[in-house]
């Protein structure tokens, strides 16, 4: 869900860059909504040498290097620039870019889409489309992209959509399904969801501009990416009293963007169609749903937004769905509970995303300072004062850091998070995944303006842990550098309410800011998270803005039949399988009964963040999810294609690398069983999903 950026370096590449103003149906209209209008396209062909769709010209060696790409004028970068730096680092940001871990052997730009390992540099011609799907008032900006590969046979197309995966721009998906999608000859239809990069400096009043450039608020207008809702009025007295802070596009566009997640990926689609036959008008064939495969993919928030697009798919667009780790929200029914080997059956499953989060949030950073976990991988912000502060709240009862780390870990697997994500939670504690998670989509479910500082936390860069301002190249570039979600590209949380003034969220208190974890806790619960008590008429009002928010994002669990495959890493720590992949399988097994088409695949060893596993003790213990990703696109596309069976739900056993972290091997990461034994077969019986240790 929250790729860490990684960078790199390689030499400069470039392609003419085209704009034309391509008039088509806005999608909104298309969906048919009412709304009428014309959007300009930003049309640029690339040549496969000098750049290319897949990436951006740095080539398999490029995206592999350590260091980013180089910006002739680091605060006026180009376009283009910011495009190669784009793609470099949402790349690396979704997999393991290290040799050892399967880069370049297992997955790559230079494997081939039959898996054959190839020496070139796995560059994609193509031609590159790009434009703003508004909302109908024209205050959303969700940006749409289609890639279409000089490969594309119009007579035996295929689009695979490819929306972002976390709260990333639009090219958030491109070395997941984007790649698959481009080697398979596919158009593939991207968006930015309603979330992206989208960065508004509220001092200085810069946005971004749809392929990244800074611009004046005021002369940007309706070419924003995303602009905060602040009169200028309310913006000076917000910057006299909080300077030097930013408003982001996923937590401040008062959009809940997430509850059109669905709808967003349905408009790529048409948006990809309408592409396809401008573009192909000229050879006599009329590109549409009868002629052309049509898979719904992606991965983290990119794969639920895909699970949404089938739930609302009334036009049948979608022919097939594989996702990796989706993050859906099921609606509950106690209709079915979840059973591990020889484990007890698990009810309390289904919980948002906003409940485990915030629970997370509150308790991990003890957790961390377990003795067992001194060295896990990234153990590098356990906190004793965190313990402290919970056990002097009544939230945890025993006396020495030992035992209080101990009965904070008890807690958070009690809850219904695995056992399997314990020695990976450290590492995504010191990264800042739970904190930033929790106030990021607090404040977009209670659809919160900048100006609100919900539980007195706010976003801008830090100088020393003060609030400061943002260096000139660090914002110039900041389309090609965030995920947005802070902290990112400079930009960290603030805790407004520390003693002696603003500072940097985790070294703001002792305990690491525990009063705000616990206003996000409260505010998820909707009662005090420590007394248990109402809460009182203010706090009421935003948690129950919150629990709205998160009504309008349940996924309802019907697929309609459309052939489906999840694949999801058992030692996920961010979206956890009893909250979101195993229940969603229970969930349409209710609905959809012995008609589910949900095939089930669930990996050991695999965690939610690839990138991870290029450092030190994830390597060792840790295999690439992403390896089951392009399996699971396979066999659909196999499927869809040439009626190929789609293989029994399971669990799929691997073999981590182990001490040392020898460079992987297929032997590590067996194949998806098209025959797995009964042992290792996930099914759901007599109202459980059952699944194999």
């Amino acid at each position: 869900m929250l790729g860490i950026a990684r960078f790199a370096t390689t030499c400069l590449a470039s392609a003419s860059v085209v704009a034309l103003a391509v008039a088509f149906a806005n999608t909104r209209a298309v969906a048919g909504d009412g709304s009428e209008g014309n959007e300009s396209v930003l049309h640029t062909h690339y040549d496969g040498v000098t750049n290319d769709l897949l990436t951006a010209g740095l080539g398999k060696t490029g995206l592999g290097l350590a260091t980013p790409p180089a910006i002739a004028d680091p605060v006026h970068p180009t376009a283009e620039e910011l495009r190669r730096l784009a793609i470099y680092n949402n790349y690396r940001a979704l997999l393991d870019p290290t040799p050892g871990g399967g880069y370049g052997t297992l997955y790559g730009p230079n494997v081939k889409a039959d898996g054959t390992v190839t020496t070139n540099e796995g560059l994609i011609a193509g031609d590159e489309y790009i434009a703003f799907d508004r909302d109908e008032d024209g205050r959303g900006r969700v940006t749409m992209m289609v890639q279409v590969p000089d490969s594309f046979d119009p007579m035996s197309g295929c689009i695979v959509t490819a929306p972002s995966s976390g709260s990333r721009g639009v090219y958030g998906a491109i070395a997941t399904a984007g790649e698959w999608g481009l080697k398979h000859g596919c158009a593939v239809a991207y968006t930015d969801k309603g979330s992206g990069t989208g960065a508004h400096d509220l001092q200085n009043n810069t946005v971004d501009l749809i392929r990244g450039e800074r611009a004046d608020a005021a002369q940007a207008g309706d070419d924003s990416n995303f602009t905060a809702r602040v009169s200028e009025q309310a913006r000076a007295a917000f910057n006299a009293a909080t300077p030097n802070r930013f408003a982001f596009k996923h937590a401040h566009s008062q959009q809940n963007p997430e509850k059109d997640w669905g709808e967003d990926v349905l408009h790529a689609i048409k948006f990809a169609f309408k592409v396809l036959n401008e573009k192909f008008h000229g050879r006599g064939v009329a590109i549409n749903k009868r002629n052309t495969i049509v898979i719904a993919s992606s991965v983290s928030n990119g794969g639920g937004a895909s699970v949404r697009a089938v739930e609302r798919d009334d036009d049948h667009l979608i022919d097939g769905l594989a996702v990796g780790e989706p993050n859906v929200n099921p609606k509950f029914t106690s209709r079915f509970t979840i059973v591990q080997g020889a484990g007890q059956p698990f009810a309390a499953h289904s919980r948002p995303l906003i409940d485990y989060i915030t629970l997370v949030n509150v308790f991990q950073g003890c957790a961390s300072a377990l003795p067992a976990y001194a060295t896990a991988p990234l153990n590098l912000a356990p906190s004793a004062a965190r313990c402290a502060s919970l056990q002097a709240k009544g939230l945890l009862t025993s006396t020495t850091t030992a035992d209080q780390a101990a009965e904070a870990q008890a807690i958070i697997n009690k809850f219904g998070i695995l056992p399997e994500q314990n020695l990976v939670q450290p590492g995504y504690w010191f990264a800042y995944v739970s904190q930033s998670i929790s106030m990021t989509y607090a404040n977009t479910y209670g659809r919160f303006s900048v100006l609100d500082n919900l539980c007195n936390y706010s976003f801008g860069a830090t100088v020393g842990g003060v609030p400061g301002p943002l260096a000139a190249a660090a914002e110039a570039q900041i389309f090609g550098t965030s995920n947005g979600i802070p902290p990112t590209s400079g930009i960290n949380l603030i805790n407004n309410a520390a003693s002696g003034g603003a500072k940097e969220d985790r070294v703001s208190t002792a305990d690491q800011n525990l009063d705000g974890a616990l206003c996000l806790r409260s505010l998820a619960l909707g009662r005090d998270a420590v007394s248990g008590a109402r809460l009182g008429p203010a706090a009421a009002s935003q948690a129950h803005r919150i629990a709205e928010g998160v009504e309008d994002i349940i996924a309802s669990g019907n697929l309609h039949r459309v052939p489906s495959i999840f694949v999801t890493g058992r030692n996920d720590g961010i979206l956890p399988p009893n909250f979101a992949s195993r229940a969603y399988f229970g969930l349409n097994n209710v609905v959809e009964g012995s008609l589910s088409p949900l095939h089930y695949y669930e990996v050991t060893n695999a965690q939610h963040l690839d990138s991870f596993n290029q450092f030190p003790g994830y390597n060792a213990m840790l295999i690439p999810l992403h390896r089951y990703f392009i399996q699971a696109m396979d066999l659909m596309y196999a499927h869809l294609r040439q009626g190929r069976p789609l293989p029994p739900s399971q669990v799929v056993h691997t073999t981590p690398r182990g001490a040392g972290a020898p460079p992987i091997t297929i032997a590590n990461v067996p194949p998806i069983a098209d025959a797995p034994p009964p042992a290792a077969q996930i099914t759901f019986t007599g109202g459980q999903v059952r699944i194999p240790d």
